[in-house]
């Protein structure tokens, strides 16, 4: 049985107990946990491997969010990430999910769309029902590019033909692959059934195809979260339960009418979803490009979230958003740091993987604008951004500390005053 991720004080336990803690939790080995505590994950020498020019590793912290619990499994969160506050408003926000019953979250099986682009056609609208009525023997090419996904289920699932005419070089019909990837996020796949059907297609079409590549608008392979907080939970210092629901309300109509409020909005949300992908060594930008283009389809840019009262006055949020992440091929497999955070996760597939990540964007909404809704997002950014002025200033060890406090307590967070304060704390 998994046990609970609830872990009270765990921000206040010292480095070296945190990461005992976790692979107690993960089952993790000695040696396993060495190499997490002690950042010893990507070395140079697998470095050179991955990348062209290495030159040396850029590392960033990876934290732990905790608290999640998701479809009714407890699951400890690895989040890759510089920025201040998102571990501990993902952990915070998962506490008060918890209180409603957790997260419930779903994800689509792991279909892209690969895309042939086909110039030069005489007819294109006959053009399309010609590809059309050769769907089964281009299902079955692209299906002999990976016969060993093929065998794990996978493979080519249909084919669809679009007709582009307004265009500066005139039409073009636009094949698309819908092509399932298993457990991998599949660009890799797609792109070389793409390449093997691009022959064929100039044969039947008589036209001449030129980009053959996947499109990162994977909006066949959505990822949805939802959850409920108790109006109770979410009352805070002056502000009613009641208050501070109708408020995250408003926050969300907000964003829902105004593309400017949408852009920060979803910011936020990615600051979960990209913390995610990344530890695990997915393609984040691939996941920020989808979500961006899914968020301003149709009418506008808009809101991934939504946010409401529900009949019993709880507080209802959702999240839908397209997740092309897999738990094999490329860095997850490759990086050592990636296999460990996703065997922290404990997701054995990459729809359980979609479901993590979704819900802690939900989760990392939740807490933006709760703070957004009664403090103002300031107050507890800056407490954990007065750390990171303290050390850019020289300070170290307890005079982090010590001169982050000073900081807040001055109500300025500058790195002069980080400068001066570090001053006096050399002369005591």
């Amino acid at each position: 049985m998994t046990p609970s991720s609830r872990f009270t004080g765990f921000y206040e336990l010292p480095l070296a107990d945190r990461v005992e803690r976790v692979a107690q939790w993960a089952d993790l080995s000695t040696a396993e946990a060495t190499a997490l505590g002690r950042g010893m994950g990507l070395d140079l020498a697998r470095a050179d491997d991955m990348i062209e020019n290495v030159i040396g590793l850029h590392a960033l912290p990876l934290g732990i969010a905790v608290n999640f619990l998701i479809n009714g499994r407890d699951v400890l969160v690895p989040m890759a990430i510089e920025e201040p506050s998102v571990v501990a408003g993902a952990s915070f926000a998962a506490k008060l999910v918890r209180a409603g019953g957790g997260f419930q979250a779903t994800a689509a099986p792991s279909e892209m769309i690969g895309q042939i682009q086909v110039l030069n056609v005489a007819d294109p609208h006959s053009a399309r029902f010609d590809i059309l009525a050769a769907r089964e023997e281009l299902l079955a090419l692209a299906d002999e590019t990976d016969p060993l996904l093929l065998r794990l289920g996978g493979g080519a699932r249909e084919l669809e033909v679009r007709i582009l005419s307004a265009t500066p070089v005139g039409p073009m019909l636009i094949v698309h692959l819908i092509f399932d990837c298993r457990d991998a996020m599949g660009a890799n796949v797609v792109n070389t059934a793409c390449e093997s059907l691009a022959p064929r297609i100039e044969e039947i079409t008589g036209g001449r195809t030129r980009l053959r590549i996947l499109s990162n608008l994977a909006d066949r392979r959505l990822a949805r979260a939802r959850c409920r907080v108790p109006a109770e939970a979410l009352a805070f210092q002056g502000f009613s339960g009641e208050e501070v629901v109708q408020n995250i309300v408003d926050a969300s109509a907000f964003a829902a009418a105004d593309p400017y409020r949408a852009a920060t909005h979803n910011k936020g949300i990615m600051n979960g979803v990209d913390a995610v992908v990344l530890a695990t060594g997915n393609d984040w930008r691939a996941v920020e490009a989808g979500a961006h283009a899914y968020a301003g389809r149709g009418r506008g840019y808009r809101s991934l979230s939504t946010w409401a009262q529900d009949v019993r006055g709880e507080l209802a949020g959702t999240l839908e958003m397209p997740v092309a992440a897999g738990i094999v091929g490329g860095a997850t497999q490759v990086h050592p740091t990636a296999r460990l955070a996703l065997k922290i996760l404990g997701a054995e597939t990459a729809q359980e993987l979609a479901q993590v990540i979704v819900a802690v964007g939900l989760a990392q909404n939740l807490a933006a604008l709760r703070a957004l809704a009664t403090e103002g997002i300031q107050r507890g950014h800056m407490q954990l951004h007065a750390r990171q002025v303290a050390m850019a200033a020289g300070a170290q060890g307890q005079e982090i500390r010590q001169v982050a406090e000073a900081l807040i307590e001055r109500g300025e967070i500058r790195q002069d005053h980080a400068a001066a304060i570090l001053e006096d704390v050399h002369g005591e």
